[in-house]
């Protein structure tokens, strides 16, 4: 893993983190720099992940002249999904705003 597959994992979580909130059902209460940010941290994790325990496929994405895993990217959306998951459990927690009665 070369110090430029991080900087496009981290371009590349701007995209996993909206992935992600579109993913997960119902109202978010986080702002879209913190699904950005999440995101973000979500690509590299995912990309650490993926390495750390050999989690590759056969099957590429090509972008761009540069390749991306399927199977990464699957961690790293799921990554992703989780963090706005826990952030959004934490924004409501936290928020004085009464809740929504859906």
């Amino acid at each position: 893993m070369h110090a430029q597959d991080y900087v496009v994992a981290i371009i590349f979580g701007a995209v996993i983190g909206v992935v992600a909130r579109i993913l997960l059902p119902g109202r978010q209460r986080i702002g879209v720099i913190l699904t950005v940010l999440i995101g973000m941290g979500a690509a590299v994790a995912g990309t650490w992940v993926a390495d750390h325990w050999d989690l590759h496929s056969d099957h590429f994405l090509n972008v761009a002249g540069r390749s991306f895993d399927w199977l990464v990217i699957a961690v790293q959306v799921g990554i992703g999904i989780l963090g706005v998951a826990v952030a959004a459990l934490l924004a409501r927690a936290f928020s004085t705003e009464p809740a929504d009665r859906d």
